[in-house]
């Protein structure tokens, strides 16, 4: 009996020829629907998600919008098995729907413990790493390795297949409210461990065994004037008083040798440089001349989300992203993105958008079919036309957060603490007796005897998270920005315990705290994502002390404001410089 398959429908062809074939069915509508790529809610059960007005259903979504890029939201930790479940779902759903393209799933990192609905998920069932600029402490390319490769298969199992990370952006200015999503501030560190994240996720070429990662921010969303984030209006402007352009391009052009397969340019807009002030992905210049043409990336590229239409996210208003383009309506800023050279439109689900300018003459078609190409592409080379099209269940519960994954992580987590000052109190004795302050007692048993009186203790351990300025309710609560000091208030509790008892600080370094008003007062450590196991391995010498710093440590505020936020580590007089970090046995 004769194969009934289409073309596209035929492993056996070459990828080119099956994108050609299935492009050339397509209506105008799956099209745009492909140039979509949204959040879509995930129950903890594993069943679809009712929709709201931030979010669709994916119901909704891909058999109404014919949407089928979506990232995955979950309001409460999701087992891989249900996760697995949950995709196998949307797949079934998709086959039904036109010509049955695939669903491609992607997430933000899920492998720390910041929980941000803009930029990350904690680990939850799967293996628990130290955050990103946790990675940068161990100053290890191979350790990164490592943990993209974990990433990649519990990613795999459950069947996600885009990374929404690395952020190959440099931790340059302090207050930068994203710092923790990067690498550090040296380019060539970063460089060098951006290499093997992407290598970690995709292997040498991307195939059935990768996760494509998304390598954002393009051209680098480091330098953000004062420190503000470009989420919001008042954050909007990248500037370059060092003159440092260049220097943030380096982590990128190591994600593009390492053969990156999509690309996620920022919301800010360059100011004072050569370039139109225009948010990048609004930028011809930027995408179509510097990425695709100097570095001749001819992957996708998808905006970040939500520069096109306004929203009510966790009961606050959002005004879209469209930076320097305000003034433009929704189909003029999509026209814009599209002739800058973009291929899919994040957080957005309007392909209607699209449809209205080919019809009216405002774009080709011809443009449409090059991002949809492009988009095409990376699904058959996933293999999600073929054997990856569903996960088994039964192995994302074998396979995602398995105990080797699990050890894993908890090893980057200690090696990633740095022991700023040892103060002559570590490391500690076991079995001293031991006041906690932000320490789990029930894990600190196992190292000590807990008491509940200071004056019963023989040391202190206090686990505090780096200070920053209260900004609005809702989203923009997620965002720490502001001030690197402890008020007095702040601090009080602390130096009264460290006056009367000998204390280890260890601070949740999201961002390059100023601690100088705890030096000589106490020992000091610096986390980055670590669990209460890893730090006290670390602070009573059952694991060697290793990290040093991705950052420097400025010594006031004023020297923050002073500093030039393109410039790495560039405050006057330091408290701890870039690199510093004191060896325990």
């Amino acid at each position: 009996m004769e194969n009934p398959m289409n073309p596209y429908q035929n492993p056996a062809l070459p990828i080119e020829e099956r994108v050609t074939d299935l492009l050339s069915r397509l209506t105008l509508a799956e099209k745009a629907g492909l140039m979509f790529h949204t959040m879509v809610g995930v129950d903890p059960d594993g069943t679809f998600a009712d929709g709201t007005e931030m979010m669709l259903s994916a119901r909704d979504l891909i058999a109404g919008k014919l949407i089928n890029h979506v990232n995955i939201l979950t309001s409460a930790p999701v087992p891989p098995q249900r996760l697995a479940e949950w995709h196998n779902r949307i797949q079934e759903l998709a086959a039904g729907v036109g010509n049955g393209i695939p669903v491609t799933v992607s997430t933000d990192p899920r492998h720390g413990v910041i929980d941000n609905p803009a930029a990350s998920a904690s680990a939850g069932g799967f293996s628990a790493w130290p955050e990103p600029i946790g990675l940068g402490a161990t100053k290890d390319p191979a350790a990164v390795r490592r943990f993209a490769d974990v990433v990649r298969q519990e990613y795999l199992a459950t069947g996600i297949r885009v990374a929404l990370h690395p952020m190959a952006d440099l931790a340059t200015e302090p207050r930068w409210a994203r710092g923790n999503g990067t690498l550090g501030s040296d380019a060539d560190m970063v460089s060098a461990m951006i290499r093997e994240y992407v290598l970690g996720l995709q292997g040498d070429t991307l195939g059935p065994d990768s996760v494509a990662a998304m390598v954002k921010h393009f051209p680098g969303a480091g330098p953000q004037m004062n420190g503000e984030d470009a989420h919001f209006h008042y954050g909007r402007e990248q500037v370059y008083p060092g003159g440092m352009w260049e220097y943030h391009l380096k982590p990128f052009e190591a994600a593009f040798e390492a053969g990156v397969a999509q690309v996620m340019p920022y919301y800010g807009m360059p100011v004072g440089t050569e370039h139109e002030e225009v948010g990048f992905s609004f930028s011809h210049g930027i995408i179509e001349g510097l990425l695709r043409q100097r570095y001749g990336f001819d992957g996708v590229v998808c905006t970040d989300w939500g520069l096109v239409t306004d929203a009510v996210i966790m009961g606050s208003d959002m005004p879209a992203r469209a930076w320097g383009v305000e003034h433009l309506d929704r189909h003029a800023r999509v026209l814009r993105i599209l002739e800058a050279g973009a291929d899919q439109l994040g957080g957005e689900n309007c392909p209607e958008l699209i449809v209205d300018l080919v019809t009216d003459g405002r774009i080709s078609e011809a443009r449409i079919d090059v991002s949809v190409r492009r988009i095409l592409r990376d699904k058959f080379r996933l293999g999600l036309f073929d054997e990856r099209r569903l996960v088994d269940v039964a192995a994302a519960g074998r396979i995602a957060g398995q105990p080797a994954f699990r050890s894993a992580g908890l090893d980057a987590q200690r090696r990633s603490i740095v022991v700023l000052d040892a103060a002559g109190t570590l490391p500690l004795t076991e079995g001293c007796s031991v006041y906690l302050d932000g320490v789990d007692p029930a894990v600190a048993a196992g190292y000590a005897k807990v008491v509940d009186d200071p004056a019963q203790a023989d040391v202190a351990i206090v686990r505090k998270a780096a200070p920053f300025d209260p900004r609005g309710g809702g989203f923009e609560a997620f965002f720490h920005a502001g001030r690197l000091e402890w008020t007095p208030d702040e601090l009080a509790p602390v130096l009264e315990l460290s006056a009367g008892l000998p204390t280890v600080v260890d601070v949740w370094l999201d961002r390059p705290a100023v601690l100088t008003p705890l030096l000589g007062r106490t020992a000091l450590t610096g986390s980055f994502g670590s669990g209460d196991e890893a730090l006290l391995d670390v602070l009573f010498g059952r694991s060697p002390a290793t990290g040093t710093l991705p950052f420097e440590l400025p010594s006031s505020m004023a020297e923050v404001a002073a500093s030039r936020e393109d410039v790495p580590n560039d405050t006057a007089n330091p408290l701890f410089r870039y690199g510093h970090g004191v060896p325990l046995p």
